[in-house]
């Protein structure tokens, strides 16, 4: 075996050696409080129970979100989400505050929807306080890759102006929005409970294994 093969071995194996480092993921939650961790806006409750993040509406309350106290530009985000029917949720990236540390949460939001019966707009990307849906009209095609009343995994990978999307590892989003990148270039991840409507509900959303890889 000659010198020059057993030095490419040695690159080889550093190489994989470094990527499969780069590809830990880093918890975001430590499974059992809610440190490093800031609700803003509603009312909703938040609590851990048995290493999951339970958020739960309350009636008259705008949309709440618990929010990251670390900010993100770039990234791959997993986690697990389970949503009662009847409560549309979501995953804030790269978004902040309007009027101060305390303002209206907006920016970039990954759907969190149950699927029903004809479909729902799940992993889809919505500007939430910030311009509305993100997704082109045309691509918001309703379907069923979101499994009702069960945990559904999802990807978020956010590098520069492009965000993708995946559900239980199918690729739901690809968009690119440089407008957005610029108003957004950075910011944390907000846990969203939706508001509801008088005498429905109460609902929650579960989330559990939040985990990401910061990308440069």
């Amino acid at each position: 075996m000659t010198k020059h093969f057993l030095t490419s071995i040695v690159l080889l194996a550093l190489t994989f050696s470094a990527l499969a480092k780069d590809k830990d993921y880093t918890p975001i939650f430590d499974g059992k409080t809610l440190k490093g961790w800031t609700q803003l806006n509603g009312t909703a409750t938040y609590r851990v129970e048995k290493g999951i993040i339970i958020g739960k509406t309350k009636e008259g309350s705008p949309n709440s979100f618990l929010c990251s106290d670390k900010l993100y530009d770039n990234f791959d985000l997993k986690f697990d989400v389970k949503v009662d029917n009847g409560l549309n949720s979501g995953v804030q990236v790269r978004s902040q505050t309007r009027g101060g540390p305390k303002g209206r949460v907006n920016g970039p939001q990954v759907e969190i929807e149950s699927s029903g019966t004809k479909g729902a707009e799940s992993g889809y990307i919505y500007g939430e306080a910030a311009g509305g849906w993100m997704t082109p009209k045309a691509k918001l095609i309703p379907h069923k890759h979101f499994k009702d009343e069960q945990w559904n995994t999802y990807r978020v990978l956010a590098q520069g102006a492009r965000i993708q999307v995946w559900i239980n590892g199918t690729q739901i989003s690809d968009l690119t929005d440089e407008e957005k990148l610029k108003s957004h270039p950075k910011g944390f991840i907000g846990l969203q409970v939706h508001g509801i409507g008088k005498k429905s509900g109460p609902f929650e959303v579960r989330w559990r294994n939040l985990e990401i890889i910061e990308l440069k």
